[in-house]
């Protein structure tokens, strides 16, 4: 591997809750890993919400933007090496417990140019092995999908069928179910499942309880919310929402 050409030092921000960092980009990639929060980061082509202990790659060259859900403290390390993950789109990853050292040496205190160089490398072997993470919404541009989304987004618990909602922007189900599989690679009902996720994420760490979560959310029962909590992310409501 050619040697790394570093070209800002790591970084931590500490944002407030819904604080904003504006659309922006970089020439080199970014690794994104909260300490605490939720981080949304967002582009053109959808959405990716990013929990504690875990982190988001960012390429080079994509325009984003953050907003924090609950107080957030976000770190960041940029690489001007070739992608070592998919390219063109953020990724979220599992991080594992040697990634997660390494991110805090470099995030936590000095080190020399030579230490720094050897955990970056480090950074980078352990990033070609960690899993990616289904946390991100991928975003429509047809105008219909794009006014079904907004609905959606605006209010995640609404109990329209697509029948209803297509009647709301004015297309059929049957085409907005195949614009959603066109321009997502998703079905409806795996999309409408995924931002229900996403906004649970966000109430969580506002600090919401796991009822009116679920009530907001529109889920049937607080059980049924659990229940979905737990296949996607591996652990209960309660015991991500405990410090």
């Amino acid at each position: 591997m050619s040697k790394i050409r570093q070209p800002a030092h790591p970084t931590v921000h500490s944002l407030a809750h819904r604080q904003e960092i504006a659309w922006h980009g970089h020439p080199v990639h970014q690794l994104v890993y909260p300490v605490r929060g939720v981080l949304q980061v967002s582009t053109d082509k959808g959405s990716w919400v990013v929990p504690p202990h875990r982190a988001v790659w960012i390429p080079a060259f994509i325009a984003h933007a953050h907003q924090a859900h609950g107080p957030t403290e976000m770190r960041g390390l940029k690489f001007d090496v070739p992608n070592p993950l998919a390219p063109g789109t953020p990724t979220v990853l599992s991080v594992s417990p040697l990634l997660r050292e390494v991110i805090r040496a470099l995030t936590e205190r000095p080190v020399t140019a030579d230490q720094r160089y050897h955990l970056e490398q480090v950074a980078l072997y352990e990033l070609r092995g960690v899993e990616a993470l289904p946390f991100g919404l991928p975003a429509p541009n047809d105008p219909r999908l794009v006014d079904l989304v907004g609905i959606l987004e605006d209010n995640p618990a609404d109990p329209r069928s697509l029948p209803q909602l297509g009647h709301a922007v004015g297309a059929s189900a049957r085409t907005l179910s195949r614009l959603f599989r066109s321009q997502t690679g998703i079905t409806f009902p795996q999309w409408r499942a995924q931002l229900r996720l996403h906004h649970a994420l966000k109430l969580l760490a506002a600090g919401l309880p796991v009822t009116r979560v679920a009530a907001d959310c529109g889920y049937r029962s607080p059980s049924a919310f659990i229940e979905s909590f737990r296949l996607a992310f591996g652990t209960t409501p309660g015991r991500y929402q405990s410090p």
